[in-house]
């Protein structure tokens, strides 16, 4: 089945790449130029096919919506070719990314996925409804936080499919963690440029007070000089994880890294993960620094008795949803 991938974050080429690698030869990728994405890609061999593929502009600050008819006008170019040249496309798989799935509307591609487990990202659910044929959307799902996106959908005829399990548990495995912790706390600190189309009212500054005392290691968006591949394994074998972003924060505490999170955000993940009892310690506006980063650091030391829940067959079930092996 000719598939059309479109790669537009670093978790989404991590949590679609199995998929890509079982795919056919005449698969086609969409992928967004952002630094990390481009590390993945550039360092791929072994890890994925090389598959025919084009470069597309993030539709973010005040020029978004030109770069956005930009990126539609070129992924529509290289989709007519691609299929004069090498036939019939039967389905697009796009993770958060809407722009694409319009275009295949448009070029009649009959199945149009659209994966989400980012209750808050309603822009690109507006985008998505009326285009995408099939919704994956985590049993976890938030739908107080949603806009009302997922009643939408139902309106408009979208079938809407649900994964038990988060998107990190598709592509994770759990690794082996240090045994103790260091006499001073070996942690990888993660920050976000910001740019992000909801960032703004999530990101909070990661105070100095709880650098201290610490070695860090620096996994910061877009400046990480690691194997980008290996980055879930680096975090694995570090103490903890401090971090702006949720999606490195979830990915983390699955792995069962104690992870303070600072931000505001709010996940349907992010609730299923406490809720299951992994080791997520969340700083948010407005609350306590000393009181929660207590609890952080005294988490470091309780790893040993956790006792992490089994987890969902999510990549198998992620693998039938998309009819993918």
């Amino acid at each position: 089945m000719r598939t059309c991938w479109v790669l537009d974050h670093p978790a989404h080429v991590r949590l679609l790449a199995p998929f890509i690698r079982s795919g056919s030869t005449s698969d086609v990728l969409v992928a967004t130029d952002r630094k990390e994405v481009r590390q993945l890609l550039d360092s791929s061999e072994g890890v994925l096919p090389k598959r025919q593929l084009i470069w597309v502009e993030r539709p973010i600050g005040k020029k978004r919506l030109r770069i956005a008819w930009k990126r539609m006008r070129e992924v529509r170019t290289f989709l007519k070719n691609a299929l004069r040249t090498g036939g019939k496309i039967a389905r697009i798989i796009s993770v958060g990314a809407p722009l694409e799935l319009r275009v295949a509307k448009r070029l009649k591609i009959p199945k149009r996925w659209y994966i989400s487990d980012t209750e808050v990202n309603h822009l690109a659910h507006r985008l998505a409804a009326g285009m995408a044929t099939d919704v994956l959307v985590p049993t976890h799902w938030n739908s107080s936080i949603d806009g009302g996106w997922l009643e939408k959908l139902r309106k408009k005829g979208s079938t809407i499919h649900r994964l038990d399990g988060l998107h990190g548990m598709v592509h994770l495995r759990p690794q082996l963690r240090p045994k103790q912790v260091a006499v001073v706390p070996k942690i990888a600190v993660r920050r976000l440029d910001g740019d992000g189309v909801h960032d703004a009212g999530e990101i909070l500054e990661i105070p100095e007070s709880i650098l201290e005392g610490i070695e860090q290691t620096r996994a910061d968006e877009g400046k990480y000089a690691g194997d980008a591949w290996e980055f879930a394994s680096m975090m694995s074998m570090h103490d903890g994880v401090i971090s702006q972003s949720v999606t490195v924060a979830s990915e983390a505490v699955l792995m069962g890294v104690p992870t303070l999170l600072v931000s505001n955000a709010e996940r349907g993940f992010l609730d299923r993960l406490e809720s299951d009892g992994f080791p997520l310690f969340r700083l948010r506006c407005n609350e306590d620094i000393e009181e929660i980063h207590a609890q952080f650091l005294a988490g470091l030391h309780l790893t040993e008795a956790l006792d992490l829940p089994d987890w969902p067959n999510a990549r198998q079930q992620f693998a039938e949803f998309i009819g993918s092996n």
